[in-house]
């Protein structure tokens, strides 16, 4: 199939994953995850109906906006991100969806600062506290949202998660409903600079699963463009 089928066949399962929980399809961001893939590939997807794209790497993301792979959607960092790359996201990305600790957190706002901006950001959280994984605890959350209040340039738009990689369909959803309820939990209460708007979880094996516990915003690759060319291991 081409992106462009796959993008409609994507759009069409994440219509149905909402409307089978009662919820509004328009409530759902569908982030198309552009890793490994070129330009051409990322310009193919947005006219065919893409509106946000997600990049993990920085290198890669300062490439392909420089050749216009991005004009017409928004763009995301949805990859591990160490501070030293900071200065090459804010006021360029409209969601910086990775942040995992405090101190990136500062030194998004002190770019952000020093930029004139307002830089929207998620906190992804290591859901099942995996060793492998960046993220915050669960438990660290509501101190770092009350530091976030504190800090200038920064808006907390919400959380993200990537759980750990499941056997079979429908394992990830315990990890999709803790975060679910952590989400809620920490709506409820009223900090400086945050706004509780984005649940970002489940990806091309599981996206229908995290809709269905209550993500608004998925993070989808292969499924639109295919398996990455991953490059053979040595021997």
């Amino acid at each position: 199939m081409s992106i462009a089928e796959n993008v409609k066949s994507v759009q069409a399962r994440v219509e149905a994953a909402a409307r089978g929980t009662g919820r509004d399809p328009a409530e759902i961001t569908l982030v198309a995850a552009t890793k490994m893939n070129d330009a051409e590939k990322v310009r193919e997807a947005v006219a065919a109906g893409i509106r946000v794209c997600g990049e993990n790497r920085v290198q890669e993301l300062c490439e392909k906006n420089e050749a216009g792979a991005y004009e017409g959607a928004a763009l995301h960092f949805i990859g591990t991100l160490q501070k030293n790359k900071v200065k090459y996201l804010v006021g360029v990305c409209a969601l910086i969806e990775s942040v995992s600790s405090v101190e990136l957190l500062e030194a998004i706002s002190e770019r952000a600062v020093k930029r004139g901006v307002t830089q929207d950001v998620l906190l992804e959280i290591n859901i099942a506290d995996e060793t492998s994984k960046s993220g915050m605890r669960p438990g660290e959350l509501p101190a770092i949202l009350e530091k976030a209040g504190s800090l200038p340039g920064v808006r907390v738009r919400g959380l993200m998660a990537i759980p750990p990689i499941a056997a079979g369909k429908g394992e990830n959803c315990v990890w999709f409903a803790r975060m679910r309820q952590l989400f809620i939990d920490n709506s409820a209460k009223k900090y400086d600079n945050v706004s509780m708007d984005f649940l970002s979880m489940g990806m091309s094996g599981d996206f229908e699963d995290a809709i269905r516990e209550g993500a608004n915003m998925v993070r989808v690759g292969t499924a639109i463009f295919g398996a990455r060319p991953y490059p053979p291991k040595a021997d």
